[in-house]
């Protein structure tokens, strides 16, 4: 009971004091006794005014954002939808950059080897034992390919056609377990074989490569191409396949030993071409890219920096002789005169 009567005592001397400072304020003036309830009001209750108004503001903020929300969502939505837009196109333009890029290699390779291809889209497909062994492609027997045929992408070998069907046909890839491959060093007569050792999609082990002869001298760096088959089935000459990565040590062994990293990342398959017909030579090392700092290299750019020369020069010849026939010939009074004056037949200098 006590502390009801105290809260009405102290509501009412509030009110009290809030009335009275109404009163003084709004007699304004320059009297010092109002001026100086007035700050003394302001320095009370400023605070609390403030305290207020940080309380309350999000709460406004919301109802003004909730009376504009509809069309808000709606703007939102449209642009959330033209930049998913913008997304996929950005997506499209350097996918078709990236297949183009692979689909000159893969010519600029054929073109070097003497290669005859069918160009194919590559799907990896998993056996139920998780393996990755083999890729199909969207060609087949209707577009000319046929079971032990070449196929190579444009870095090198890819693998060797298995099964042919009308529409489609199944590769086994170099990298598998099950595939062997007669194999050369790069500018040598030394041969062997280079044997998969994949058999599962985490796996990575790089390729074997088994010399016939134990003494033959092998290094790392060295780089490897397709020895090639008989009649070019199943593998064409000259296709790079890896570059040696590590030579193993094994005395007394009847042959010698080393690992090989392949130039192809069966793993990213996607545009190939299935060798229909093979060269009609060996191109040996011819399809090997220069090596960096390689002479060949040095040579190649250079001709290439001459041949882009020569196109510029030829252009901006073409492009003077263009405007000087289209240049306007000289004509006018002072031109037909000149040309109406009859001249001295006699040849002494005047003009009749």
């Amino acid at each position: 009971m006590r502390d009801a009567s105290r809260s009405r005592v102290v509501l009412g001397v509030l009110l009290t004091a809030c009335v009275v400072l109404l009163v003084l304020d709004a007699r304004g003036g320059g009297d010092p006794v109002t001026k100086g309830a007035r700050t003394a009001g302001a320095a009370v209750f400023g605070p609390v005014s403030a305290a207020v108004t940080t309380v309350t503001g999000p709460v406004s903020d919301t109802y003004r954002a909730a009376l504009a929300a509809p069309g808000a969502r709606e703007e939102i939505e449209d642009l959330k939808a033209r930049n998913s837009e913008l997304t996929r196109q950005i997506g499209a333009q350097e996918r078709d950059e990236g297949r183009s890029g692979e689909l000159e290699r893969l010519l600029n390779l054929s073109g070097l080897g003497g290669y005859e291809i069918v160009g194919a889209n590559a799907v990896t497909h998993l056996t139920p034992q998780g393996y990755a062994d083999t890729v199909t492609l969207d060609v087949g027997t209707r577009d000319g390919v046929r079971r032990d045929q070449t196929v190579v992408n444009g870095d090198g070998l890819v693998g060797r056609v298995v099964r042919a069907g009308t529409d489609t046909s199944t590769v086994l890839l170099l990298t598998d377990g099950a595939s062997t491959v007669g194999a050369r060093l790069e500018g040598s007569e030394e041969i062997g074989t280079i044997s998969g050792a994949s058999r599962s999609i985490a796996e990575t082990a790089p390729l074997r490569f088994e010399l016939l002869d134990a003494s033959a001298k092998v290094g790392k760096g060295e780089r490897i191409v397709t020895l090639g088959s008989h009649g070019g089935a199943p593998f064409v000459p000259g296709v790079p396949v890896g570059t040696v990565e590590k030579v193993e040590d094994t005395p007394g062994a009847l042959s010698r030993t080393a690992q090989v990293a392949p130039v192809v990342d069966v793993s990213a398959l996607d545009i190939v071409g299935v060798v229909v017909a093979g060269p009609k030579e060996d191109p040996r090392d011819a399809v090997l890219p220069p090596k960096p700092g390689d002479p060949k290299e040095k040579d190649g750019k250079e001709k290439a920096g001459k041949k882009q020369t020569a196109a510029e020069k030829k252009a901006a010849a073409d492009r003077k002789k263009a405007s000087e026939e289209d240049a306007p010939a000289e004509d006018g009074p002072a031109a037909d005169a000149e040309s109406d004056r009859p001249r001295d037949p006699d040849g002494s200098g005047e003009d009749r």
